[in-house]
């Protein structure tokens, strides 16, 4: 089931499944805080359905696949430095900054360049061996 965790205009993050009939949401002051309700939204929907005798609902057995804006994978990922990933990727650090705090709009190419970057970096990690 996919998640997606995003930061809301008030500086909190809301997670919300956006595949389903059913609708979850968990919500929280950092990406953390809103992953962790959200769990639990599906683990009282779980319980609802049992002592009621109703049928499981999709949305509350599946396992959640999460899904970040950008503002949310560096709030969660916090050891990414954005300036450097920015480099990394070949997008002007400034303007990663701004995407990071939801002030200008990221095209469909800038998002797939950051994601590519994304995956990229996790191989390059995979690859590592320490000496």
């Amino acid at each position: 089931m996919k998640v997606a965790i995003e930061k809301q205009k008030d500086g909190t993050y809301i997670a919300y499944n956006i595949e389903g009939d059913d609708t979850l949401i968990g919500t929280g002051n950092s990406v953390s805080e809103a992953k962790e309700d959200y769990l639990n939204s599906m683990a009282e929907v779980r319980a609802l359905c049992k002592s009621e005798g109703y049928k499981m609902s999709k949305v509350a057995t599946s396992k959640p696949q999460f899904k970040f804006d950008l503002s949310s994978l560096f709030e969660y990922y916090s050891m990414l430095n954005v300036s450097a990933f920015a480099r990394y990727v070949g997008i002007n650090p400034t303007l990663m900054r701004q995407y990071r705090q939801g002030n200008t709009y990221i095209s469909e190419k800038q998002l797939e360049k950051i994601q590519a970057g994304i995956h990229r970096l996790g191989k390059e990690f995979s690859a590592l061996t320490l000496v």
